[in-house]
């Protein structure tokens, strides 16, 4: 029985391989991977970007092109051979589009592959009832109790129930949990409130 067994896995290797083989040279068959990739901070898909976040672009096979880069105060993205790049406001999927067809349009490549990510993210501000009011860098996964813990903890003045969340490029501010459900992102003010006596 155990002879049979692998008997039999030797066949589906073998039949796995063929088709493989096969598919190699046909793009009809071949599955590939998409032309652009890019990642946002926790799943984050239509995060936007903003002065002070850095990007990694990555164009497959072309080092001269590829690099960490900044968004700089005018919202711009300065990369060789494009020069200034508008990056604020554009989601990472948006930019890495706007990337390859400047690429195309300028005859430096014909299919460019581009993959982006976010190496550094712009700063949270925490305001209020914290120990250690103030700006700081932002982490992957931040939490509301991850930003107050950041910020040396509640006062004992704090109500910590709730926290005062205002995001970046929003006039009003949200009143959410102060907890591990409320996700805080790069460019966020949050506000602690003194509690009522």
């Amino acid at each position: 029985m155990q002879r049979l067994l692998t008997g039999r896995m030797v066949l589906e290797l073998f039949a796995l391989l063929v088709i493989g083989m096969c598919s190699f040279g046909n793009p009809a068959l071949a599955q590939t991977a998409p032309a652009n990739t890019a990642s946002a901070p926790g799943g984050v898909a239509d995060y936007r970007l903003d002065t002070g976040d850095k990007v990694k672009v990555t164009v497959y096979g072309e080092d001269d092109l590829s690099g960490e880069f900044s968004v700089d105060g005018s919202g711009n993205m300065s990369l060789p051979m494009i020069g200034a790049l508008p990056a604020a406001g554009l989601t990472l999927s948006q930019l890495s589009d706007t990337l390859q067809k400047l690429l195309v349009a300028k005859k430096y490549l014909v299919n460019p592959r581009i993959n982006m990510e976010v190496t550094n993210y712009r700063p949270f501000t925490i305001l209020g009832e914290v120990n250690r009011p103030g700006e700081y860098p932002y982490e992957n996964g931040m939490t509301a109790l991850n930003a107050v813990a950041l910020a040396g903890g509640f006062t004992y003045r704090a109500d910590q129930t709730v926290v005062f969340v205002r995001r970046k490029g929003t006039p009003r501010e949200q009143q959410l949990p102060a907890d591990d459900r409320t996700r805080i992102l790069p460019g966020d003010t949050i506000r602690v409130e003194e509690r009522i006596f």
